[in-house]
């Protein structure tokens, strides 16, 4: 596997044992040298769907059992992940940005987006938009096809919130990760 993959045996062997956590572009070295879609990494054993409107699904975990990614900007906490097949992406972020240059190119994705902010303060840029600036406690709706971006506000060295994006479209997740390298 080591060979096949690129990296070497005592980190996968970390990986396993959950001592140490791949970064996006390990993860996305790995999807690719596996011939997978990088989703399905993150995806517990795949279940066949029932194709009826009620598929009666749950997902039930400790916060310590979600899919972590860190960026430049943010540490994401994927909710969820056992799940294929999801129209919503719940996350929980940790954003350091303080800036929209640090911040970078603002982000689009299909389908909407709902955040909640846990603490801190988030100002959001969108394309359409004058900034707005939401405290703890408080929640936007947006269509994620605008440009967006999300970054620290109020003299807060960082905020925390609880985001959650959802589509039709199937590979909504791979989209996402896309854009958190």
């Amino acid at each position: 596997m080591s060979e096949r993959v690129g990296i070497p045996v005592s980190t996968l062997s970390k990986i396993e044992r959950d001592k140490l956590s791949l970064n996006y572009d390990k993860l996305q070295q790995l999807a690719h040298s596996l011939g997978l879609p990088l989703s399905s990494l993150f995806a517990g054993p795949a279940t066949p769907l029932v194709p009826s409107t009620g598929m009666a699904r749950r997902s039930v975990g400790p916060f310590s059992q979600t899919l972590e990614l860190s960026t430049e900007v943010y540490d994401y906490r994927y909710l969820c992940t056992e799940l294929l097949h999801k129209r919503m992406i719940p996350m929980v972020m940790h954003l350091r940005a303080k800036s929209l240059e640090e911040f970078g190119e603002l982000h689009r994705h299909s389908g909407e987006e709902f955040i909640f902010v846990l603490e801190g303060a988030v100002e959001v840029h969108t394309e359409f938009y004058d900034p707005v600036v939401l405290q703890a406690g408080e929640y936007l709706y947006i269509d994620s096809s605008m440009a967006h971006a999300y970054v620290v506000a109020g003299g807060f060295e960082e905020a925390r919130f609880l985001g959650i994006c959802s589509s039709q479209e199937e590979d909504l997740l791979e989209e996402l990760l896309g854009q958190s390298s």
